[in-house]
Parts: structure tokens; sequence; C-alpha cells
């Protein structure tokens, strides 16, 4: 057989690499639909490698294809911008690029400027920082355009730092700038990094992220941007607003998409899903004052939601009315959010232990730990049988 045809066979027969490209996956829900990490590792065991990274950073990682991106900020007033590349294979440095701040650099110590996670179209990849500058680069690291929002809007911050997380839908990349001065949530062109709308929001500090509503046949049909005063769906091209939910939400928390179904951190959890007559007002499907999540976002996986609280408390949901299946206590404190995958929960809290949950049915049992022996804040990205994890200091791949 000729060697051209050995590799297309193999090509065709070989699973695809699921990618990672925003902030909780793909589709913005902390799920990695079809994946199966390792449930067990440790230093020696089932740890692929580990790499060094500059600065501060506690966005999450991204993977497109067999690469993997993260951002960093460094420097005594956090104004030299990163976006790194490694080799998904065996962490080498692919590429690495800088960039000078040209907004607010001012955090909380706790926070940093790369507190945003970067998404990907598959072309390109986006950074945000707490300054409001955005990179777009190519996947080979060539800068494609920059866009300094401060200019736009100078007083566009807060006293804490911003870290709402952009995500990229079709051609439009939706960023969230919202404050207690000029806030607002911006669709840009990724292709000349030109706005294509703009939209007043709320004059209130918020750190939620977009979530994504997609419609039957998969399209992504909206964009739900979630603030103090509720919800609003975006056509992500045009920016109209399709619906808008007007009863509070919370302002850390993010909000979970399954089934056209959004669950919302408002008074407890609020499920919500559009009328079928296309009402400008959703229809409440259930709400449960009795569960509330902390920092983490909700993840709706199979039939289940579920909601880990400020204390710690791992919490099941009946997605269908809201009622709770049975509860588990993890170690906390926690500031990133649980992903699931191949039937289990990926939870890292701030010491850095990760914590393996197996979501029975009826219980929720922590099958396994294992301590990075760092602090942790980010959220987990899972691909292609591994999940990553980074810390200010480090990035983990831990993987067959």
């Amino acid at each position: 057989m000729k060697p051209q045809l050995l590799a297309a066979l193999l090509a065709l027969s070989s699973p695809a690499v699921a990618d990672w490209r925003q902030f909780r996956g793909d589709d913005a829900n902390g799920v990695a639909q079809g994946a199966a990490p390792p449930v067990t590792f440790s230093d020696t065991e089932n740890m692929a490698w580990k790499v060094s990274l500059p600065g501060r950073g506690l966005s999450s990682p991204i993977v497109v294809g067999d690469k993997v991106f993260v951002s960093a900020s460094s420097g005594p007033r956090q104004d030299r911008l990163h976006v790194i590349c490694f080799s998904a294979k065996d962490g080498t440095e692919l590429w690495h690029r800088q960039f000078w701040a040209t907004g607010r650099t001012a955090c909380h110590p706790k926070t940093c400027v790369a507190a945003a996670t970067p998404c990907s179209d598959g072309k390109r990849v986006f950074a945000v920082y707490s300054t409001n500058d955005a990179v777009c680069l190519d996947l080979d690291g060539n800068l494609q355009w920059y866009r300094a929002l401060a200019i736009d809007a100078p007083n566009a911050s807060n006293s804490l730092g911003m870290s709402s997380s952009p995500v990229v839908v079709d051609d439009t990349l939706v960023v969230m700038v919202e404050c207690d001065a000029q806030s607002f949530t911006t669709g840009i062109n990724v292709e000349d990094g030109v706005s294509r709308w703009s939209l007043d929001r709320p004059r209130k500090a918020n750190w939620t992220s977009p979530g994504i509503m997609r419609g039957k046949d998969g399209a992504a049909d909206h964009v739900l941007v979630q603030s103090s005063a509720g919800v609003v769906a975006v056509e992500p091209k045009s920016g109209k607003v399709a619906w808008n939910y007007t009863d509070g939400a919370s302002t850390i928390p993010s909000l979970a998409v399954s089934q056209q179904v959004a669950y919302v951190p408002s008074h407890g959890i609020t499920a919500l899903r559009p009328t079928p007559t296309g009402s400008d007002v959703p229809e409440m499907v259930w709400r449960e004052g009795g569960i509330s999540p902390g920092t983490g976002s909700p993840v709706v996986y199979q039939d289940a939601l579920y909601v880990l609280g400020g204390s710690g408390v791992l919490n099941r949901v009946s997605t269908t009315d809201g009622k709770k299946v049975w509860q588990t206590r993890l170690k906390g404190p926690f500031s990133g959010s649980p992903v699931c995958a191949g039937d289990h929960l990926y939870c890292v809290n701030e010491e850095g232990l990760v914590q393996v949950v197996a979501l029975k049915p009826d219980a929720g049992e922590v099958t396994h730990t294992h301590g990075l022996g760092e602090t942790v804040l980010c959220t987990p990205a899972v691909s292609d049988g591994a999940i990553y994890i980074r810390s200010d200091g480090h990035l983990w791949k831990i993987g067959k």
C-alpha cells in the first residue's frame, strides 16, 4: 500500500480531537461530550507534562487541534500581556507573543490582568484582558488585529479588575465590558476587529461570561448575556435583543445552557426557555430558591444540573423540576468552575486539590484526589482524553 494512501486511511479511521475553544468548552457549558480523561492520577501516574508560565494568570487554557493556548500578564504593573502556545503532545512551547497594555491595570491582589479566558474560532485566537485590550492572532502567532477598547470607553473598569471571558460565535466575537461606569457589551467582526454592534448595559460590576443557546439545528441562535438586571438573549451577528429576563441574576457565577433551557443563578436557580411564539419575555420552567452556586458556574450533564455552593456542597438537581436529588461535600474553597467528562465531575479548589466525583444516580462519590501543590483559581479544560489545569506558575496536562 502506498504511504500516502495509508496515511489517508489512518486519518479517516482515527477519532477527531475534540477542541475546547473557550471558557467552559466550545458551547460554554462545562461539558466535554465523549471525552474520558483519567480518573486517577498523581505526579507519576497519568501526568503527561508540566510546563512553567510567566507572570500571573487566572484564565483557563483552551485547546485547538494539537495546540494549547494560555494568556498571562507580567511586570510590576501587570502591563505586559502574554499569549503562549504549547504543543498538546509534549508541552513544547511553540510560540510566545507579548504586548503592552493600553488600559488600567489595577486589580484586587487575588485576581490579575489575565483573568479572562481566551477563545478561538478554529482559525484565530482571541485574548481579552482586564485592561480591555483585545488581541487577535492566527494559530501560528501572527498578529491579525489589536483593539484598545479603553480608547472607546476610558472609564470602563472596576476597582477589583475585569474578568468576563469572551465567546466567539461564527464570525462574531462577543466581549462583555460591564462595570459601574461605561458599561457595554459588543460584537466584534473576527476578520478585522471592527465592532458590529454595542449594547449599553447596567452600570454595575459584572464578572459573568456569556452563554450560548443553540437552536434545534445546532446553530447558535443567541448569546445570553447575564447581569445584575437579569439575562438578555442577543443575536450574535446583529446585536438584536430577542428576549429579556428582568428579575435579576448573579454577577459572579455564569448561567448554563442545555436543550434550549438556560439555568440562571437568579433567586437560587431559575430555569428559562424561549417561548414557542417568540415572545420578548422567556418562559420560566421552574425556580428553586434553596440551591445557589458559589463562585463556580453550574453544569448540566445528561438529565441533571450540578451546582457547587460556596461552602463546598455539591448538589445534583433534576432538570425537570429543580428538585434536589442528592448532595455531597467537597473540600473548598473554589474559585474555578467544575467541568464534566465521562460521568465524572472534575473540581479544583483554590489550594490546587483536584477532586474527581463519580456522578451516580443516587449519590456523588469522591473517588480520587490529587494535590498540585499550588494555588489554582482557573477552570480546567478538557480535550482528547486529557484535562488541562493552570496556576500562575505552571500548566499541567493530565492524560495517558
